[in-house]
């Protein structure tokens, strides 16, 4: 009992020389103090107090205005409150105050330890269900943090899995090597400038790379032949959009993203295709995809032309402004400056393998 520190408020000195007397001879530690500023400035020196034995009627600041205190400052720190008027709704208010009992003056030994007793049986209660909190708190922390590393290194496979997806297609089309991954990055980029939000880049940035992905069930006969498309031809290839779409949509985390893979080759003014779509009607995010397309296809070398300019290029998408592409985004894409796109090619061109899933996953790390 020697541990249980008993503060003893009271501003008369023969009633906290009797009250402190029994505490000691049964083994408590208790303190006075002669009124409620003493009290505090003892609590805010010491805050190991198990219990506060108060007075409810002194001088200045009384008892219920003490209660009100430690309530605030020292909550959980159980209090008694003493008093010789046979008020019954002065009682009511301190337990709705928070006084875990109240004594009656006079009182006796028995009483006053038992109630002693009682408030600091009260006071461990208190600290054993609040330290049970607590680790419950804890343990509910540190296994959210543990499905959030586990989620994100799911996440970080799945991407790498899209990578090797993307690389699987440039390994049957040479000629558009490494466009996936550049296209992704301007459109990143472009999305940023938009303002989009960190899980609206990681959807547009996973269509983006996998706009393409329906082209392996394309015939290579198709798919690499070296001149132009007839007809017939021509309609094969258009099916890669609705090809990758199927695809796509059946992985879950791939859902959202799949709508950019079935919009991708979409026109503004609806003259595109598989479903003829315009304004809005084609998503945010293949709407971004198309400005990034064109300006990669622009500036790429291919075998029957080398690539042209940066600045060659957006003049280009300027023209087909309301026709081809979304002019809001257009005017975010020509206010941005010129320099962002060379420099985003060579980022892609030098990045390791091993960022390819780091592009999908932190898209935000791109600007």
């Amino acid at each position: 009992m020697a541990d249980e520190q008993i503060l003893v408020v009271d501003d008369e000195p023969a009633v906290r020389e009797i009250v402190m007397a029994v505490l000691d001879r049964h083994g408590y530690s208790p303190f006075a103090a002669a009124g409620a500023e003493e009290a505090l400035q003892l609590l805010s020196q010491n805050p190991g107090y198990s219990l506060v034995l108060s007075d409810v009627m002194m001088p200045e600041v009384d008892g219920l205005m003490l209660l009100d205190r430690l309530g605030e400052d020292h909550p959980g720190l159980p209090v008694v409150l003493c008093t010789a008027v046979h008020d019954v709704q002065a009682a009511t208010s301190a337990f709705r105050r928070g006084a875990v009992d109240y004594l009656l003056k006079p009182f006796d030994r028995t009483q006053l330890l038992g109630v002693v007793d009682r408030a600091l049986e009260h006071g461990r209660l208190e600290r054993q269900r609040a330290q049970y909190w607590q680790n419950l708190e804890e343990i509910a922390a540190a296994r959210t943090e543990r499905l959030r590393i586990t989620m994100q290194d799911l996440e970080r496979s799945y991407d790498t899995t899209l990578e090797a997806m993307g690389d699987a297609l440039d390994l049957r089309d040479a000629e558009t090597e490494g466009h996936s991954k550049r296209v992704t990055a301007y459109t990143i980029a472009l999305a940023q400038e938009m303002g989009l939000g960190t899980e609206e880049l990681r959807i547009i940035a996973r269509g983006a790379f996998l706009h393409d992905l329906g082209k392996i069930a394309i015939p290579d006969s198709i798919l690499l032949k070296p001149g132009k498309l007839d007809a017939k031809e021509t309609e094969l290839m258009r099916r890669h959009c609705e090809r990758g779409y199927e695809m796509v949509r059946k992985i879950p985390f791939l859902r959202e993203a799949s709508e950019i893979v079935y919009s991708h080759q979409e026109s503004f003014d609806g003259s595109g295709y598989p479903r003829g779509l315009s304004g809005k009607e084609i998503p945010l995010g293949a709407r971004i995809f198309a400005i990034a397309d064109t300006l990669d296809a622009i500036t790429s070398d291919r075998p029957y032309r080398a690539g042209r300019s940066f600045a060659e290029a957006i003049a280009e998408i300027e023209i087909c402004s309301g026709r081809q592409f979304d002019p809001t985004i257009v005017d975010v894409f020509l206010h941005m400056p010129h320099e962002t796109w060379s420099e985003l090619r060579d980022k892609v061109h030098s990045m390791p393998v091993t960022e390819v899933s780091t592009l999908l996953c932190r898209p935000t790390l791109v600007a």
